[in-house]
């Protein structure tokens, strides 16, 4: 069985990343690179994962 992995990614060592929750009907968790335009993600706040469990 071929295990389940992900390929390596380059990152730009000039990146800057952030995050941030923006309340609303629903609250969402953004990461962004500010340095780049339209690489962001967004999730609800409820199923983003909380740092212990990121470690």
């Amino acid at each position: 069985m071929e295990s389940d992995t992900v390929a390596p990614v380059e990152m730009a060592a000039d990146g800057d990343i952030m995050a941030s929750v923006e309340e609303g009907p629903t609250d969402q968790f953004i990461l962004a690179d500010v340095t780049r335009d339209d690489a962001y993600l967004t999730t609800p706040l409820a199923d983003a994962a909380s740092l212990p469990a990121w470690r």
